[in-house]
Parts: structure tokens; sequence; C-alpha cells
């Protein structure tokens, strides 16, 4: 049964977070302009914001990094729905958890304090937000200036209004069936080797995938430095390649970066491989100091593990 939003509804911006952007599902078939993906960091909890109100799974909806503070008050009773990180959400003064759709109404207001568990949540609305498009995306790019609410990649900030027209499918609850694809949970990360990898030394490949690594508090969404040994490449030099989305690259100081949605377009370091889609997801999810440990996979597991992924919001 539909829940009927004829009018257009709104959000608007009472206090801005730290970092609060639209995205959506990503910006596609302009890398050779220079332009990166872009889109929902935690592309998982994204879907799964979108897939309880009925939307197009990639719809636009609010990425909201650690909370600080962010305060949303609605214009108009609406059905929303918060998957993600528990940034310790608050409706009206009620606690709000994430992982379900809610029913708020006019005047009420949506507060996302601090991080209890994971650094981004997803925020969605009927239908998506309705942002313009930029290049096949509405997802904002701050580093580029591109997409997102005001079309110029910025964040939100207070006295903004997000707008949205559409219905959303009343009563939808989380399958089990998402609980094996939870982005909190788990500190192993799954990467498939790269082309670079037999230019690393013996010794370095054994701690890359033996050892535990930290995450460094130097993240964004370009990219996540990780802390742990340092590790050898051999490789005197490369010509700058492609960057896939959750490559692993080593840079001279021997500690990884992988980068993420925000990420340059080419790069010249060698790489141990590329996290799979589901383990940037939830790195994305990671917060400062955060141990993990990276684990190799095969190229066809990686690629049976995102079929049984995508499979699960049939």
């Amino acid at each position: 049964m539909k829940e009927v939003t004829a009018q257009i509804a709104c959000l608007r911006v009472i206090q801005a977070g730290p970092l609060a952007l639209i995205e959506d599902g990503g910006r596609f078939g302009v890398r050779h302009l220079g332009v990166t993906q872009s889109g929902g960091a935690d592309w998982v909890s994204l879907r799964w914001a979108n897939w309880l109100l009925g939307n197009e799974l990639d719809s636009a909806a609010l990425e909201i990094v650690i909370g600080g503070g962010l305060t949303l008050e609605a214009e108009s009773d609406a059905t929303l729905a918060l998957v993600g990180a528990d940034l310790s959400a608050e409706l009206d003064g009620e606690p709000l958890a994430p992982g379900a759709s809610f029913r708020v109404l006019a005047g009420q207001r949506l507060v996302f304090r601090q991080p209890r568990n994971g650094l981004r949540a997803y925020l969605a609305v009927p239908g998506g937000f309705d942002v313009p498009e930029v290049l096949g995306s509405r997802s904002a790019t701050p580093r580029e200036r591109l997409g997102g609410h005001a079309g110029d990649g910025r964040s939100l900030q207070a006295g903004d209004r997000l707008s949205w027209h559409g219905s959303a499918d009343a009563g939808r609850e989380l399958p089990s069936a998402a609980s094996a694809y939870d982005t909190l949970t788990g500190d192993r990360l799954a990467l498939v080797l790269g082309a670079q990898i037999g230019h690393f030394s013996g010794p370095s490949l054994y701690r890359a995938f033996n050892t535990p690594w930290r995450v460094d508090d130097r993240a964004d969404r370009m990219g996540v430095r990780l802390v742990g040994p340092s590790l050898q490449c051999q490789l005197a030099g490369m010509v700058s390649e492609g960057i896939p989305l959750g490559a692993v690259q080593v840079p001279p100081d021997g500690q990884p970066i992988v980068l993420l949605n925000d990420r340059q377009t080419i790069g010249g370091y060698p790489r141990l491989g590329a996290l799979t889609p589901l383990a940037a997801a939830r790195l994305a999810q990671c917060l400062p100091g955060q141990g993990l440990r990276l684990v190799a996979i095969s190229r066809a597991q990686a690629l049976e593990a995102h079929r049984r992924c995508l499979a699960a919001f049939c």
C-alpha cells in the first residue's frame, strides 16, 4: 500500500554538521574527463535505506558523517528511512535507531549527535531528494565542486531546504538477508591482488596479510590511510594507470592508502590490489583507530560474493 504524498515535502537544515552530502549511486562514464565516481561511500547502507521506502536503489539520499549536531526540521509529514551508522539520532528528543523507516510530522526535529557505531548514516526520502543531475548523477563531490544540494558539491549549510516529491511503500522491514551484509561488523576486508603484487618483497606480503592494520585519522571520501608494518615494493617506477574503487596504493613511506569514492582517476603508486565493493563499504564505516585485517581472495570469489550481495536486494 502506498503512502500518498502528492505535494512537495521538505526538510530544513537548522544546524549543519561537519559533513552532510547528497549522494546517490555514483557518477559513471565520465572518468575520461577526469571526473571521479563519487556516490554513497557505504553503498550497501544507501541501497537499504532506499529499499525500505520502495525507491530506486541508487536514489539520492543524505550521507551524514559523524553527526556533529546536524539538525533537520520537517516542514511536512513524511515517511523517511535511516540505515547505516548509529550517530545517536533523535527525533524530538526520542532516540531513533538506524535500520528502519519512521514517520516524521511537520515541525519535528531530527538531530544527529555523535557516533556510537560506525561513521556514516544514510537518510532516504520517498523518491529521492530532488536536486539537479550533473553529469548523470546527483552526488556531491566537494573536491570537484560538482553536484549535491547546490550543484557545487558543498556540504549542507544552515538554512538549506531539501525537497522531494514521491510516495513510500509502507511497512517495509529489512529482510534477514540484510544482516549478512552488515557494513558495521567484521574486521576482515577482502582484497583482490593487483598487477604489481609480484614486485613486493616476500616479508612485506606476509606482513600485509598476517598483521593487523589501524585506520588512520587521515581519512575522508577520497581515501583512507592504514597504519601498520611498512611495505616495501621493488618496482622502481611505473606509468600512471586507472584507479578503481578500493585500490590499495603503497606510496614510498610503505603505509597503504585505500582509495574510495572521491579518489583521483589515475595514479602512479604500486598497488597491492583492490578491496571488493563490500569491503570498501565496510572501510567507509570505520572510525579512526579501528583495527582491521586484509584477506586476499581470487577474482572469481570476489565476483561471486558481489553477485550474492546484489541478489539480497531483490
